[in-house]
């Protein structure tokens, strides 16, 4: 894959942009995965006080399911070594945030990745979260590629490669989790009560 064209024309455009817009896009391609992190634990609060152990179940697997995806993105990435474009393209304007290091390789982008697989998995868990969450997924992978450190093609196998290992995970997962969560809830036990609400038959 050669997207190097597409990447010069976001690079050039993201140096044109003013002072301001490239600081937000610094902080939000560095720090905008806790936004994620921050869903998942108000996801899990809220579903706490559900009857039903799906919706629990379905809370405590996102961030899990995600965690997955993020390691299957490292194992891709230890196997295909593909130098970051901010060394690698002629030409191309000093990336916006430090170029990471040799050996920090870049397809697929793991903050994508983290990204796809969040949306999908909070997305699943509320429904209506769709409308947040992909939207924020998008513009995690689009900053990567402002900022200068990946490709295209990185951010969008990144995204693909977590929202469909989320999806097939959570379709594995989510009868047995839930099944889990029953059983839990049904101990009554004080780390049960915390992790998982109460039994509503209780």
């Amino acid at each position: 894959m050669d997207s190097s064209g597409l990447y010069l024309d976001v690079t050039d455009f993201a140096h044109s942009t003013p002072a301001w817009v490239q600081s937000a896009f610094e902080f939000w391609t560095e720090y905008g995965l806790l936004v994620f992190g921050a869903l998942f634990i108000a996801v899990w609060w809220r579903a706490r006080g559900a009857r039903d152990p799906r919706t629990v179940a379905l809370a405590v697997l996102a961030p899990f399911v995600t965690a997955l995806a993020y390691v299957a993105s490292e194992l891709v990435k230890s196997s295909v070594d593909e130098e970051r474009p901010c060394r690698a393209v002629a030409g191309a304007a000093a990336s916006l945030i430090k170029c990471p290091a040799t050996g920090d390789w870049s397809f697929p982008s793991n903050h994508a990745t983290i990204a796809g697989a969040a949306a999908v998995t909070l997305a699943i868990a509320v429904r209506g979260l769709v409308l947040l969450t992909l939207p924020l997924a998008l513009l995690m992978a689009f900053s990567r590629v402002f900022v200068g450190v990946h490709y295209p093609h990185d951010v969008a196998m990144g995204l693909l490669l977590g929202a469909s290992l989320a999806a097939l995970a959570v379709l594995a997962l989510a009868g047995p989790a839930t099944r889990v969560v029953a059983a839990v809830r049904t101990g009554g036990g004080r780390t049960a009560v915390l992790i998982t609400g109460a039994d509503p038959a209780r």
